[in-house]
């Protein structure tokens, strides 16, 4: 208990250090960013406020620096090779498996969704891994019996689809995308980034024992675009789960 404590205090500390670090960057004197989003953008003029921006590079420039001296998970190319399976992160088996099942699975979320937005062209997007912590533990406690049965040696197609769909559905309860003032109730962002990386993570799960594919993030991106509406629909139901669950149970049959 108390480690899986530690666990997400050390993910929101993650996502905090992450803003401030963006807010250092939107304000340094050299960036291309909206005035409006940086550190000094509400305050009223006052002398010498033009050396917050250079203050701020100085910062920026001091940080980088002193990330490449510390070691970091963080993976050197974020494509289909980074999704792992359902197996990986939901493993059976101890505290330290489960834990590290978890870490695990908050971390790649983090850096797919990224990855996919990136290629949407939404720069610097604010994606919250403690977010995906809270996926995890949801997906353990509610859909135990859907994780049982996709995990199993001779899981099927539709087993896999079942927890795929209620892990797309549990993303889109915690929102780990954080929207930007503008944003609205409106969830097409959240799932045009997350329905091709809970795809990808079933295609990894039904390969499960083969070469990892590095195209198979983009496989994924592809394929959830062109059942786009279809998705949609399904996850604004009452039973979402259900819903999507023939949805992705067709496009795993068609990519594997």
């Amino acid at each position: 208990m108390l480690r899986q404590i530690s666990e997400d205090v050390r993910a929101n500390l993650k996502d905090r250090l992450r803003e401030l670090r963006d807010a250092i960057r939107q304000s340094r004197h050299d960036s291309a960013g909206e005035t409006s989003h940086d550190i000094a953008g509400n305050l009223p003029p006052f002398p010498g406020r033009s050396l917050l921006g250079h203050a701020a590079s100085a910062v920026d420039d001091a940080l980088t620096i002193a990330e490449s001296f510390v070691p970091h998970s963080r993976p050197l190319k974020v494509d289909g090779t980074t999704v792992k399976t359902l197996r990986s992160y939901f493993p059976d088996g101890d505290e330290d498996r489960q834990i590290g099942g978890e870490r695990q699975f908050r971390r790649d979320m983090y850096y797919l969704t990224r990855a996919v937005l990136a290629g949407y062209g939404v720069d610097n997007p604010r994606v919250h891994e403690a977010s995906f912590s809270a996926v995890h533990a949801a997906m353990r406690k509610r859909h135990a019996d859907l994780l049982a049965g996709a995990t199993a040696d001779a899981a099927s197609t539709d087993q896999v689809a079942a927890a795929c769909a209620a892990l797309l559905v549990e993303c889109l309860n915690h929102r780990p995308v954080q929207p930007g003032e503008a944003a609205t109730a409106d969830r097409s962002l959240d799932i045009r980034c997350l329905a091709p990386v809970v795809l990808a993570c079933g295609l990894a799960t039904k390969a499960d024992g083969g070469t990892p594919e590095p195209d198979l993030l983009e496989i994924a991106v592809l394929a959830a675009e062109v059942r786009e509406d279809r998705i949609r629909q399904a996850c604004a139901q009452a039973n979402a789960v259900q819903e999507l669950t023939p949805v992705l149970a067709t496009l795993l049959a068609h990519l594997t």
